[in-house]
């Protein structure tokens, strides 16, 4: 068992966002009262870590208002550190989310672009305090589209993070219909990722960070790494989740990773009855976190994988399961059977 960053704080930086959902699986135009959480893919990540008993930090903007307070109430009670929270006056970004169910996908508008979030600049951060003490700084590809500020603010953690010695996990997702403020997202994200230390993605993403068309078989997972690590020699290795989804609600995912030299892989889980498919791909980073803190690169991937199948049976953004839940599902614990 690895112990050289226990006990050091996992610092992660996003957006906070209100989920409002139709119960039951009900479109929108059926619903008349919808269910709310509050999560955000980064905070998602510092949730999950915080169930796993590790010490997280989330720094981001709320709204100065009721809405903020119970973004911030929400976090207290995940666990999590909010003292690099500010309230500034802008509302507090949102989605809308149609939960799928069989061949029925699911569908989610945001309303975001001009939020609270958007709003932060470096500024408002104080980088050296905040990354006092810590392990790991987590962030995603969705964090520096949201705007100019935002990009600065990250970029500036990053660089901080750096000078320090502190491991960084990207998880750096494109979504193109976010980058509305003139910057390149790929060229964004291609500096970001340079200057980050693990890589939580898999062939999709490296290709639209380097601009190339590597398949998705084994060989081109592992060619698209080493371009990768080429390109980025900061990126020390990366760790992909590979799904297969027969459905909405039938899901297969297992992992597979690079560890600069070395290909590992794990078994395959099954989700026959998906619950929320919200928050998976967070709960396999936090998973992935937690594991490179405690265990060998193998079973931190293990654990990763497991983690994010066992979101699949939360309903809610954040993986509310202990690490030994995720460590009995690596053991084969897949029945479902009742603990009395």
């Amino acid at each position: 068992m690895k112990d050289s960053k226990q006990h050091k704080k996992i610092v992660s930086f996003g957006e906070v966002l209100m989920r409002l959902s139709p119960a039951e699986n009900r479109k929108l135009p059926q619903a008349k009262t919808m269910d709310f959480y509050f999560g955000g893919t980064e905070m998602n990540v510092a949730a999950s870590l915080a169930y796993f008993g590790e010490q997280t930090q989330q720094v981001t903007n709320v709204s100065n208002d009721l809405v903020g307070d119970a973004a911030i109430a929400a976090m207290r009670q995940f666990g999590i550190d909010v003292s690099a929270v500010n309230k500034v006056d802008h509302p507090l970004g949102l989605y809308f989310l149609e939960v799928g169910s069989g061949l029925r996908a699911s569908k989610i508008a945001y309303n975001r672009l001009h939020g609270s979030f958007a709003n932060i600049t470096p500024q408002s951060v104080n980088w050296e305090e905040v990354l006092e003490g810590a392990g790991f700084l987590h962030w995603t590809g969705i964090s520096p589209a949201i705007s100019e500020g935002a990009y600065q603010t990250l970029k500036e953690g990053l660089q901080v993070a750096k000078q320090k010695g502190i491991a960084i996990t990207a998880d750096p997702a494109y979504r193109s219909n976010l980058w509305q403020y003139g910057k390149d997202g790929h060229e964004v994200l291609k500096e970001l990722v340079s200057m980050s230390t693990i890589f939580v993605g898999g062939v999709n993403e490296i290709n639209e960070i380097l601009k190339t068309d590597f398949d998705f078989s084994k060989e081109g997972f592992v060619a698209a790494s080493k371009a990768l690590i080429e390109e980025c020699p900061s990126i020390e290795k990366v760790f992909d989740k590979v799904r297969d989804g027969v459905s909405a609600s039938w899901q297969k995912i297992y992992g597979r990773a690079w560890a600069g030299s070395t290909y590992m892989e794990t078994d395959q889980l099954e989700i026959t009855n998906v619950v929320d498919r919200i928050g998976t791909g967070d709960a396999y980073a936090a998973g992935l976190i937690y594991g490179l803190i405690h265990f060998d690169d193998q079973k931190a991937l293990e654990f990763a994988n497991a983690a994010c199948a066992l979101k699949h049976t939360i309903l809610g953004d954040a993986n509310l399961v202990s690490p030994e839940e995720v460590l009995e599902v690596i053991e084969g614990s897949t029945g479902g059977r009742i603990k009395r």
